[in-house]
């Protein structure tokens, strides 16, 4: 080795010793005389020094950031007063005897170390640089951690590790698929894998009994700060399971997990809204609730009086968001607020609490009725506040959420920094109103409730499934369900979401045959690695726990994909590609 030690393991008690490190210049100063010189690597820095007086000082004094140095020294304790608590090897230095230069370095185009902002697009243009600071290597070690405790406390509960094919069948699940083009068999493609869904069902179906992977997965979809055409999954599958199995070893993994990897208590058990729970109260299906307020469903209470002096509908509503303290809200703000709304066609008003009376642009329009039903539902006082904002149910839902959110990221800075929840009783099916047929909410194997199979075919839209959705924080972290496992329940399925008998064989034939080879009731799900990673880093993009990411554009600005090829390889895989109109 051209290292005895790493650049974060020196203590005190090392003083004395004749040591050889290696590693990159992270910084020089010279002080009167005496240089002194950062070494870095994955483990820390290392103060080194050199005096003036000494042969090495000419060459030490020549090397620039991010050179790549090896060095042999003294160990030396750090004089007193001069010992740097904020490194673990801040309580000493390493005089220099010989220094040699392993690989110089130009002058990078950002600082590595510095606290300048630089622009995405340049770290990922320079990603080998910006992997050498201490943020994202420690974003990456924290990853290695959290897949090697996963994979632990599986393998200690008796699951197998299985790997699927990346070149596999196109089959829809929920987003386009990535083709790779078959040589050996000319007009045909192979698809890289949206998840391993029916890999891991057929693993099932061979005994294996308990399955996981940590697997990659490719989606062909619109990116953004949490999404990555190609991500990472914990993939789990269990035989002979009710939904209850499944939620007791996720809860159990995560407190493993960040207890082992961060030093966080995670309580269990984890609170369970329904779906429609969930979107009532809070006007999503992956809360964060850290934030404390909920959404009030005034329709009853004001409905009435409202479409009076608004336009109304079939599915009119009014939904209420009250705030104990509301000292921030200035007219200004609320101003916004009502703008927002008047964007996404709703209407929005305020009602704000005082010392004696309440006051709002509404306090005309409604009736004392209103007014004294209003206070007594509310527990109003001096700065209390509570938005009013009604339209139309299905976009109304979806505002009052986005604003809930919005508003809350102020208030959960302090609050403790992990809340998991469950969201459970998904739908089965949603209508697609621009193909006029049902879709799946989850894939078409997701198991519906046994006592609603009879509505399966007289009012689908009220059929629950046994789907279960882990949310962390406001972001979904997983999801997974319950499998059908009968061959006749399955086909009633495929028929409901309008598959055709020649659309099934061609897509899913492997499937359905295996289907009838004695398969056990089965369930599971897949975590989101990277967006758990950057949950438990204290990131706000995925792009920050993963080496090499894609932009939004889904362009990795370090090697240029994706390009063009030569028109050679195209030849050789049967393949013309459309000349543009340009």
């Amino acid at each position: 080795m051209l290292r005895t030690h790493t650049c974060g393991e020196l203590k005190k008690k090392d003083a004395g010793k004749v040591v050889q490190l290696t590693g990159w210049v992270s910084r020089l100063r010279d002080h009167g005389g005496v240089l002194f010189i950062d070494l870095r690597d994955r483990w820390g820095v290392t103060q080194l020094v050199v005096d003036n007086k000494e042969e090495i000082y000419a060459p030490a004094s020549r090397v620039r950031p991010e050179y790549v140095i090896k060095v042999k020294g003294v160990v030396k304790e750090r004089p007193e007063g001069l010992a740097n608590p904020r490194i673990p090897t801040g309580e000493i230095e390493v005089t220099i005897e010989d220094l040699e230069v392993l690989s110089s370095s130009p002058l990078p185009p950002f600082e590595i170390e510095g606290n300048k902002e630089t622009d995405e697009s340049i770290r990922l243009r320079y990603r080998y640089l910006d992997l050498r600071r201490s943020k994202m290597q420690k974003n990456l070690i924290l990853r290695h951690h959290v897949a090697q405790l996963i994979r632990r406390f599986l393998s200690e509960r008796e699951f197998l590790e299985v790997e699927t094919p990346f070149l596999t069948k196109s089959t829809p699940e929920g987003a386009r698929d990535f083709l790779v083009p078959s040589r050996l068999n000319p007009g045909n493609f192979y698809a890289l894998p949206q998840s391993p869904q029916l890999f891991k069902q057929i693993l099932m179906i061979s005994g294996f009994d308990r399955y996981f992977q940590i697997v990659r997965c490719f989606r062909d979809e619109d990116l953004r700060a949490d999404r990555q055409p190609e991500f990472t999954q914990v993939d789990i599958e269990m035989s002979f399971i009710e939904p209850e199995d499944i939620i007791q070893l996720i809860e159990g993994m995560m407190g493993y997990v960040f207890k082992e990897s961060l030093g966080v208590a995670i309580e269990t058990p984890f609170p369970r809204l329904s779906y429609d729970e969930a979107m009532e109260k809070y006007g999503t299906d992956k809360p964060d609730l850290r934030i404390p307020w909920e959404i009030d469903d005034l329709t009853e209470l004001l409905g009435r009086e409202i479409t009076s002096f608004s336009r109304g509908g079939n599915n009119f509503a009014v939904k209420g968001l009250f705030f104990p303290s509301g000292e921030e809200f200035s007219r200004k703000k609320l101003d916004v607020l009502s703008q927002k709304a008047k964007e996404s066609s709703l209407s929005l008003s305020w009602v704000k609490g005082g010392s004696s009376t309440l006051s709002s642009p509404l306090r005309s329009k409604l009736s004392e009725e209103s007014w004294q039903a209003i206070e007594e539902k509310y527990p109003f006082g001096e700065n209390t506040l509570l938005l009013l904002a009604w339209g139309e149910k299905t976009d109304l839902v979806s505002f009052m959420g986005g604003l809930r959110f919005e508003l809350g990221e102020e208030e959960i800075k302090n609050k403790k920094p992990f809340q998991f929840c469950w969201i459970t009783d998904f739908p089965l099916v949603e209508w697609n109103e621009e193909e006029k047929r049902w879709d799946s909410v989850h894939h078409p194997f997701t198991s519906p409730k046994e006592e609603d199979l009879e509505l399966l075919g007289s009012h689908p839209e009220k059929v629950k499934s046994k789907a279960y959705d882990l949310v962390l924080n406001g972001y979904e972290v997983g999801g997974g369900s319950i499998r059908i496992h009968r061959m006749d329940l399955q086909r009633r399925i495929f028929t409901l979401l309008n598959l055709k008998e020649e659309e099934i064989e061609q897509k899913f034939g492997f499937f359905v045959e295996a289907l009838q080879y004695g398969c056990p009731p089965h369930g599971g799900i897949a975590l989101g690695f990277d967006r758990l990673a950057m949950l438990m880093s204290g990131e706000s993009s995925i792009r920050e726990v993963i080496a090499f990411p894609k932009t939004q554009k889904g362009v990795c600005l370090l090697t240029g994909a994706p390009s063009p090829v030569e028109e050679k390889q195209l030849e050789i895989l049967n393949i013309s590609l459309r000349k543009s109109e340009k």
